[in-house]
C-alpha cells in the first residue's frame, strides 16, 4: 500500500470545502458532446456522451467515465476529466447510469452501486466497434465502487488495460450510516431530494405500489439511504433488504480477485464515509495499488490556492494511464 503526496490548497484543508469547492466555484464551459443512445437487452437504454467520437479504425485509447450517485456529464469532475484526457491524447466517453443523462429510463428499475451488467454491455460494445483502441475506465464514488466490482468479475479476461476508482464507498453499510451523521446529513438530504423525486416520477408511469408494497405518499418522507435502499433500491433490483443489497454490492470483498492494473485513490477525511471502509493490505490483489491521502474530501483533491486552484486528481489519473499505456505499447 503506497502513500503519495497531495497538498490541499491553502484555505481548503477542510474536508467539506474540498468536497464542495468545484461544485460551487469551478466554472467550465459545457463540452459539445456526441450523444450515443445505447440499447440494453432488457428493453431499457443508457446514454453515453462522447467528448470526441472515434472512427472504427481509430487507435487512440478510449476512457469510459462512470459518474457518482445522481451525477452526469454536467458534473465538474466529469467535465474536467474529459478536458484533461483530451489534452493528453485520449478519447473519453461518460456512460450515464440509467435515468441520469436527463432522460428518464423506460423500466421501473434504475441503477445501483453493484450493477455491473450495463457497464459490461457498453465495454463489450466498445471492444467490438473499436477493436484497435485500448480501453481504460475511471469511476467516481458510486461509479468507483461499481468499477471495482466490475474488474473483479472480469478476472483474467478484462478488456480494460487499466482502471482508476476515486472515493469509492467500498463498504456500503458503513457509508449509509455515516451519511446520517452530523454535516453529512446535508449531503444525504440533497441526494435524497433528487432520488425521491425520480422515484415519484416512476409512480406516475409504473405500478410501483404493487412492485414495492410502498405507498406513493410516503416517499417524500424517506429521509435516509437505509430507508430509500430498503423501500426501492433493494426490492426493485432483486435484493431482500437494504442490508442484503449492501452486502452483495460492496466492492471491498472483491478486491482480491482483480487481475488488471487498478488504482484506488482515497482520502482519509472523506465526509461520505469513514476509514473503516478501507481494505487491509492483505485484501488487495497484486494488481491493485491504493493511494491514501490525509486530505482531499470526497472527489475533491484541490491543490494550488483558492484563487488559483489546481485539480490534482485529473493530473494523477492522466499520469497513471499514460504510464500504463506507454508500458503496454513498448511490449507490442
Amino acid at each position: 500500500m503506497k502513500k503519495f503526496s497531495f497538498k490541499p490548497a491553502f484555505g481548503l484543508q477542510n474536508r467539506h470545502l474540498q468536497t464542495l469547492f468545484a461544485t460551487f466555484f469551478r466554472k467550465l464551459p459545457l463540452i459539445d458532446m456526441d450523444i450515443e443512445q445505447f440499447e440494453l437487452d432488457d428493453g431499457d437504454f443508457i446514454e453515453c456522451f462522447w467528448n470526441e467520437k472515434p472512427k472504427k479504425e481509430d487507435t487512440k485509447p478510449i476512457v469510459t467515465l462512470f459518474h457518482g450517485l445522481e451525477g452526469s456529464y454536467k458534473s465538474p469532475y466529469i467535465q474536467g476529466m474529459m478536458c484533461a484526457l483530451k489534452e493528453a491524447g485520449f478519447l473519453s466517453v461518460i456512460m450515464h447510469f440509467r435515468g441520469c443523462s436527463g432522460k428518464e429510463n423506460r423500466l421501473p428499475r434504475s441503477y445501483h452501486s453493484g450493477e455491473t451488467s450495463d457497464a459490461k454491455a457498453w465495454i463489450k460494445h466498445l471492444k467490438t466497434q473499436y477493436p484497435h483502441a485500448p480501453l481504460f475506465a475511471v469511476g467516481y464514488s458510486l461509479g468507483g465502487n461499481m468499477l471495482l466490482k466490475l474488474v473483479s468479475e472480469y478476472g483474467d479476461n478484462s478488456p480494460l488495460q487499466a482502471s482508476v476508482s476515486v472515493s469509492a464507498p467500498m463498504q456500503l453499510d458503513i457509508c449509509a450510516t455515516q451519511m446520517n451523521k452530523g454535516f453529512s446529513k446535508i449531503y444525504q438530504a440533497h441526494l435524497l431530494k433528487h432520488l425521491n423525486a425520480s422515484l415519484l416520477e416512476k409512480y406516475k408511469k409504473h405500478p410501483m405500489q404493487e412492485l414495492l408494497s410502498f405507498e406513493e405518499e410516503k416517499v417524500k418522507n424517506v429521509k435516509t439511504f437505509w430507508e430509500f435502499d430498503g423501500i426501492y433500491t433493494a426490492p426493485i433490483h432483486g435484493f431482500s433488504c437494504a442490508s442484503d443489497y449492501y452486502k452483495h454490492s460492496s466492492s471491498r470483498q472483491y478486491l482480491k480477485n482483480i487481475r488488471q492494473k487498478t488504482l484506488i485513490i482515497h482520502s482519509l477525511d472523506d465526509p461520505f464515509m469513514t476509514p473503516e471502509v478501507l481494505p487491509k493490505e492483505e485484501e488487495l490483489s497484486q494488481s491493485v495499488t491504493m493511494e491514501l491521502y490525509r486530505n482531499g474530501g470526497h472527489v475533491g483533491f484541490v491543490s494550488g490556492s483558492i484563487f488559483h486552484p489546481h485539480y490534482w486528481l485529473e493530473e494523477r489519473i492522466v499520469d497513471y494511464f499514460i504510464e500504463i499505456y506507454q508500458d503496454s505499447s513498448q511490449k507490442l
